[in-house]
């Protein structure tokens, strides 16, 4: 059986690891190496996948029920086992997050995964671009020699989202699948910093962080660290509440978030802290960072500030106004694509069975945390294995 997959990151990756040995599996990649959005995710070290598992795993997915039998087939220790198996040992760090060894850079892994599929006989065709459909609803691929069509008995997708284009996931490819009469969802930033119209008091703390917070928007809050920016805040704290301000701000135009800069504390031992002291004396019995406090006097009139009860209020629940989202090239990840309504179970196009999507190129959204990576690895996984039982090749056990 002759697979073609259009896309050289992890769920591309990992769905030729399956097929290959018992399928003839090409993979096409427009740029001139594989794995460039996979790297650009190892800045900083590279966050592979999370440690928790069953339904504390899907709660971190939206349409938990369509992820199910994605993540419980090759969920975080199914990765970890595999990663094992290439030489990559991994390691739990803070919050569950799973890393690889310290040793181990994300450019190691990329090879170690890029030898393992070319030495079960994946052929890697580079600077070759997808740019449409034929009439037989062959992919069109672009390269130095021009254009053609090629054949394949089944095509797996995973060209990725619209987040981080100087890797090559720009989203050009949605118009294409809606001229098959595939329904998309627009392209929206996911996991990416939001703004925030700061006086200028408050903008001259651009880059200092706002540790041990909690993040809220309505009654669910997220606790981290955000870092004032000149635009408003990014952060670990904010990712999280990002899909929330998002729909705030396409249903209404406007959005606010609540940030608890003392979690720790209740209103009433807040209080006790200010009770006695001047409000010259505040901020040290706070135990606030000046950009902390510049935040409060941002927020509050005189009177407020000067108040020790309704101060306390507002270190409670500072209420920001969100104007808009940072644009998509600057997102981590994006949400939108196809519409989980337009694949089977099996990943495939209801309408083209012999298409299947995979990663960011469907509308999934995940917070970061190794959720990301897990959710492109499983849904590589998932789809060979189905492409795999429903022709009967031998599967990886």
């Amino acid at each position: 059986m002759k697979i073609a997959i259009i896309g050289g990151g992890p769920s591309a990756l990992m769905a030729a690891d399956v097929l290959a040995g018992t399928c003839t599996v090409d993979l096409y990649e427009r740029g001139r190496t594989i794995g460039r959005k996979f790297l650009v995710a190892g800045d900083g070290g590279l966050n592979i996948t999370n440690s928790v598992e069953g339904d504390e795993l899907l709660s971190h997915y939206t349409h938990p029920e369509f992820m199910r039998p994605m993540l419980y087939a090759f969920g975080p220790n199914e990765l970890r086992a595999w990663l094992g198996e290439i030489g990559v040992r991994t390691f739990v760090g803070s919050s569950g997050r799973v890393f690889p060894e310290r040793k181990i850079k994300p450019a190691h892994v990329l090879k170690a995964i890029q030898d393992r599929i070319v030495s079960k006989g994946v052929r890697i065709h580079t600077n070759s671009m997808f740019v449409g459909f034929d009439a037989e609803v062959r992919p069109l691929i672009r390269t130095s020699a021009g254009i053609g069509a090629i054949s394949a008995d089944h095509y797996v997708f995973a060209l990725g989202g619209a987040s981080w284009p100087r890797t090559g996931s720009v989203g050009e490819w949605l118009g294409e699948f809606e001229k098959l009469g595939v329904r998309t969802v627009p392209f929206q930033p996911s996991n990416c910093g939001i703004e925030i119209a700061w006086p200028t008091e408050l903008s001259i703390h651009a880059g200092k962080p706002l540790k041990n917070i909690a993040i809220g928007v309505g009654k669910e809050f997220i606790r981290g660290e955000a870092t004032i920016t000149e635009y408003g805040l990014e952060g670990n704290a904010i990712y999280p509440v990002v899909p929330m301000v998002r729909e705030q701000l396409n249903n209404t135009g406007t959005a606010t978030i609540q940030i608890d800069l003392k979690p720790d504390n209740t209103i009433q031992q807040v209080l006790a802290k200010l009770t006695g002291h001047s409000p010259k004396e505040w901020q040290t019995a706070l135990s606030m960072t000046r950009a902390q406090f510049a935040l409060i006097k941002s927020v509050t009139s005189k009177e407020q500030f000067h108040n020790a009860e309704q101060l306390a209020l507002v270190v409670k629940c500072c209420t920001l106004q969100v104007d808009e989202l940072r644009p998509i090239e600057e997102a981590i990840s994006s949400v939108g694509g196809i519409a989980i309504s337009e694949v089977s179970s099996e990943l495939a196009l209801l309408d083209h069975p012999n298409i299947s999507v995979a990663g960011e190129m469907l509308d999934v959204d995940a917070p970061t945390g190794g959720y990301l990576l897990q959710r492109a690895f499983s849904m590589g996984y998932w789809v060979a294995h189905c492409i795999a039982g429903r022709t009967g090749i031998p599967q990886r056990q």
